[in-house]
């Protein structure tokens, strides 16, 4: 019943991500480590997805490769319909900053910059003029609800408030796909479901979602969930206790 109803949510979605048959090895010393081994996965517009595994599992080294900063061994990615497997890392620079929004668990603001000149750094590397900049990235801090914090810097804003900063500054160039890197692994368990709630909102708002992260009960936010073991995908599931943003199961 569950296989089917996943056929028939995939058939009814239009695909942002296909990996196929992707290797990741590294040398290490004489020793090759195989990161990845043959990895062939679908995601669709609009999914929320979590991606789990321990350490070791190869998450880490395929949420790289997803996000455009690594490239494959072996296998072809292709994201929004673009091959972008042997990508120089120009190009994958370009990839980046257009199409994907990154959340990591440090946050990775600069110290001395308010929040809404961090929000807007995107922006400055995609050429945007100063006047658009300014007019997204107040209209991003807004939607965290973050408006009357804009020109604190990241000293002066609890972990939380710094957090739903990196999640404007990952909106700001309206990228197809926001990658969460353990965006809670920093944060007490009451700001993590404000933070999970926030990311719900953007999911809802249409956006596609990637949440890598190793706690249960964060991935039961996401609607769908990939687990990762020894370099393979182990288990691909539809969520069905997702949940909600008020902390409920939704069944």
């Amino acid at each position: 019943m569950l296989l089917n109803l996943f056929i028939s949510f995939k058939m009814s979605k239009q695909e942002i991500i296909r990996l196929t048959d992707i290797t990741r090895t590294y040398k290490v010393g004489t020793e090759l480590v195989r990161a990845l081994r043959s990895v062939s996965l679908s995601i669709y517009k609009n999914e929320f997805v979590a991606l789990m595994g321990p350490s070791g599992s190869g998450k880490s080294t395929l949420m790289n490769l997803i996000g455009c900063l690594d490239t494959p061994t072996s296998g072809q990615y292709i994201l929004n319909d673009q091959d972008v497997s042997k990508l120089n890392d120009s190009e994958l620079a370009r990839i980046r900053n257009k199409e994907i929004g990154f959340v990591f668990q440090t946050f990775n603001l600069l110290p001395r910059s308010t929040a809404l000149d961090n929000v807007m750094l995107p922006q400055v590397y995609a050429g945007v003029s100063k006047v658009a900049r300014l007019e997204r990235a107040n209209e991003v801090i807004e939607s965290v609800g973050l408006s009357d914090r804009a020109h604190h810097k990241p000293n002066e804003l609890s972990g939380g408030q710094r957090q739903r900063v990196a999640i404007a500054r990952a909106l700001v160039n309206k990228p197809s796909i926001i990658l969460a890197d353990e965006p809670t692994g920093n944060l007490d368990s009451t700001t993590s479901y404000e933070i999970m709630g926030v990311l719900e909102q953007i999911h809802r708002a249409g956006n596609t979602i990637i949440l890598v992260t190793h706690e249960e009960d964060i991935a039961k936010y996401a609607h769908r969930i990939i687990r990762l073991m020894d370099g393979k995908v182990s288990a691909d599931y539809l969520n069905t206790n997702i949940i909600t943003p008020s902390g409920q199961l939704n069944n």
